[in-house]
């Protein structure tokens, strides 16, 4: 093998002594970064406002929420539940289901009129 060339030892030593310099310029100080104060727009200015805590909007959109809560899984839900076991399981004729009609076929009597139903025609048809 061959040895590094005066030439490319110091290009070397350079290129180590520039990296360690680059790296310890990276390292920031107590004072940086020092970023200019910047002024808040109005919908920024809401938010700050808005987002306090204890502020009486955030005590108040609270309350409604756990009151929205509580009025769907105590109330609403429950409610459901009882009102669809009652109509389709406790009472004996639910209210909106019909139940089928028997199916008349021809030469079968009408109970409520007592009247006989006529048989079909025939067609001569080859459907």
């Amino acid at each position: 093998m061959t040895e590094y060339t005066p030439d490319e030892k110091l290009r070397v030593e350079q290129l180590t002594k520039l990296r360690r310099q680059w790296l310890k310029d990276q390292e920031l100080s107590s004072r940086e970064p020092v970023l200019p104060a910047k002024a808040d727009g109005r919908i920024a200015k809401f938010w700050a406002g808005f987002l306090e805590p204890k502020s009486l909007w955030r005590l108040y959109t609270h309350k409604v929420y756990r009151g929205g809560v509580f009025t769907l899984t105590h109330l609403l839900i429950p409610a459901w539940i009882v009102h669809y076991v009652v109509k389709y399981h406790v009472f004996q004729k639910p209210y909106g289901i019909v139940e089928l009609k028997p199916k008349l076929f021809p030469g079968d009597t009408i109970l409520e009129t007592g009247e006989v139903v006529p048989e079909l025609p025939e067609t001569h048809s080859h459907h």
